[in-house]
């Protein structure tokens, strides 16, 4: 995340998608709205921003309210927004000038000039300019001029916020700090300087940090005693605080805030400390002197920690929920057999995001049944008929929200730590729209396996074929693909895909029905400029043809047909030229060549692409036309990435080259 508090050096920003607001506690509902952003930045191939105030505009409006509570300092806010993956955090300078701009004002000067944004993504409510009279629809009424698109955040999520923050507030005016944790998915935090106090901690065998918290505005929670967590110099550790006027000792008109670090003996005066306060312990009270003190502190520790044993798991739920999410669709038909070998395996996946769905594409064995009975907590998606798999994904993972899918065959066998290695490689590079891991044979586990091996290529005809498997000769694995590499395409048999994505390039073209419409895909999303990726650190085993046979004539037909779409799709006009008289003869022999091996169904189902081909015509040359337009919307390279394109005949170069490995090519 990069930080930016001066607007006169904001950079040029790229597809922003951005969103305002004060977002006091960065909270479950705040944590929504950054994600949309996050989503529509992915989906446009733009950055994400998010523009917060400081100080808070009540302090500049109302300078005399002190009425006024906030949940997060400014450096906190940072904080919690580092941890959620946006690309830009703007921190606006609130002036008295700032608040007088016009409406207008805020929409050209402000808005338009310094981060010509994509879409701004706004709640109904939202008020701008001087004496606030512009609004949402203000905004829309300029969206023509501004090039921009308002995306508005509903009623009930605003309300919601609302509700949110202010039982947060008033969670812990009443020390009720787990219940505003809940509400926020992180702990509250108070971060201060230490200060020297009285030394009594000391003396009795508890030193303590005195914190000084410089906002005056910051709210602090119900006096007692606090299980918490203290943040210094990078490392988390145990801690008790207290926060009150020390009646045991003597009522002091202001409170102090004191942290008992376990296991701590450093000096540390003058440093920052930041204390996450995890569970209320008990409430103040007076003691008879010093000993009593002491007995109860001893006490307040057994409680401490005993709390803070309950904390630690909260915190690995929270770090689990941080990691991106993930959803293993994987999507049945007739596959009973299949999901009882198959998915338990999936299920034992480590990566702690992860939630696998099982899809069924209106199976007419019991897999149904099977699943409702052997695995009835895995989330089962009825599909009312077979629609193959291009449309049944498409159906599948229309209403899943994780960030990432991972479209796994019913007869593929994951490895131990297979998805780590993948979300790794996604989350490194933003360009990278989907990766492939390594697929290998589980009848030969030393060997690729075709559907996919180590990533696949196209030749310059149109035809594919992987790293690792060549027409029909598959190589086996001695490491020689042992390295991270773009590929041109990902295989459908386990490929991850960003879900922004996959949604806004409009998912499987349904016309395919089956094969071949994850190269489609790739291709798209290449010719947008983004780059599909094969990682080697992950190894799945695919049995390969347990649903279509890979001897199938309708397979035969259903891969000449869906090639000739997928050029006519992507490729250009002026190769497209030359290329398809040179694919017609190159099939037709392929076509005469199963008659000569008594194969009539498969030279029949090669005619048949061709006539499909010529019928389907008008209907792909307009998809293309309307994939032209998306693309121009939202590319992230002037150029198409044509890596992976072989400028050379993978037929000629296997059949009269004898080439048979992908090194020799």
């Amino acid at each position: 995340m990069r930080l930016h508090r001066d607007l006169d050096n904001l950079p040029s920003f790229r597809n922003a998608v951005l969103t305002i607001g004060s977002f006091d506690g960065v909270h479950i509902g705040h944590q929504k709205i950054i994600r949309k952003v996050k989503d529509l930045a992915i989906a446009n191939g733009g950055e994400s921003i998010v523009i917060t105030f400081h100080p808070h505009p009540r302090q500049i409006v109302y300078p005399k309210d002190n009425t006024l509570h906030l949940i997060t300092t400014t450096e906190e806010k940072i904080e919690l927004f580092e941890k959620s993956g946006i690309d830009h955090l703007v921190i606006v300078p609130f002036t008295v000038e700032f608040s007088q701009q016009s409406a207008d004002e805020y929409i050209q000067r402000f808005l338009v000039a310094k981060f010509q944004p994509r879409h701004i993504v706004i709640g109904y409510d939202h008020r701008f300019g001087m004496n606030r009279r512009g609004d949402i629809n203000y905004l829309r009424w300029h969206e023509k001029t501004g090039n921009y698109k308002v995306v508005e955040i509903e009623k009930k999520e605003i309300n919601a916020l609302t509700v949110s923050s202010t039982k947060i507030r008033e969670a812990l005016k009443k020390g009720n700090v787990k219940t505003a944790a809940d509400f926020m998915n992180h702990f509250f935090t108070l971060t201060g300087k230490v200060i020297k106090g009285q030394q009594i901690g000391q003396r009795i065998g508890y030193p303590t940090a005195n914190l000084h918290i410089a906002e005056k505005h910051k709210i602090i929670p119900h006096d007692g005693v606090y299980a918490a967590y203290a943040n210094y110099d990078g490392e988390r550790h145990r801690a008790m605080l207290y926060i009150g006027n020390r009646p045991t000792l003597k009522n002091s008109p202001q409170k102090t805030i004191e942290v008992n670090i376990f296991d701590f003996n450093k000096t540390i005066y003058d440093d920052s400390v930041q204390v996450e306060l995890v569970d209320f312990i008990r409430p103040d009270k007076k003691l008879k002197g010093l000993d009593a003190l002491k007995e109860q502190i001893a006490k307040d520790e057994v409680e401490v920690k005993k709390s803070l044993k309950i904390a630690d798991r909260t915190v690995e739920k929270w770090q689990a929920a941080a990691m991106p999410s993930v959803a293993v669709v994987i999507l049945n038909y007739n596959g009973e057999k299949l999901l009882g070998t198959y998915l338990p395996p999936a299920l034992k996946t480590s990566y702690p995001n992860c939630k696998v769905y099982v899809a069924d594409n209106a199976s007419k064995d019991a897999s149904v049944a099977f699943m409702k009975k052997n695995f009835p907590n895995v989330p089962l998606i009825q599909l009312k008929q077979n629609y193959g798999f291009a449309k049944g994904y498409n159906l599948a993972m229309q209403d899943l929200d994780e960030d990432y899918f991972v479209l796994l065959n019913s007869d593929v066998e994951v490895a131990e730590g297979w998805l780590e290695p993948i979300v790794e490689l996604l989350e490194s590079d933003k360009k990278i729209a989907a990766v492939q891991p390594k697929i290998k044979a589980l009848r030969k586990p030393e060997y690729f396996e075709h559907a996919g091996a180590a990533g696949g290529w196209i030749d310059f005809l149109g035809y594919p074929f992987c790293r690792g498997r060549i027409i029909d000769t598959a190589e086996k694995d001695n490491g020689q693909y042992d390295q991270v590499a773009e590929i041109f395409w990902a295989s459908g048999a386990c490929m991850a895909v960003r879900a922004p994505l996959f949604k806004i390039f409009g998912g499987f073209d349904e016309e395919f029905f089956a094969h071949m419409e994850e190269i489609d895909l790739c291709w798209r999303m290449k010719r947008a400029g983004y780059k599909i990726m094969f990682t080697p650190r992950s190894s799945v085993y695919h049995y390969g043809g347990a649903t279509l046979g890979y001897q199938s004539p309708y397979k035969a037909y259903l891969n000449f047909r869906n090639n000739y779409y997928l050029l006519l799709k992507n490729e250009s006009p002026l190769r497209m030229a030359y290329l398809m008289p040179l694919r017609f003869c190159l099939d037709l022999g392929a076509a005469i060549t199963f008659l000569l091996q008594g194969k009539w169904l498969h030279a029949q189902g090669v005619l048949g692409a061709f006539f499909s081909f010529f019928l389907a015509l008008v209907t792909f040359i307009k998809k293309r036309l309307d994939i032209n337009l998306l693309i121009e919307k939202i590319r992230i390279s002037p150029q198409p990435n044509r890596h992976g394109i072989l400028p050379k005949s993978i037929v000629f170069q296997y059949f009269v080259r004898g080439k048979k490995e992908f090194s020799k090519l």
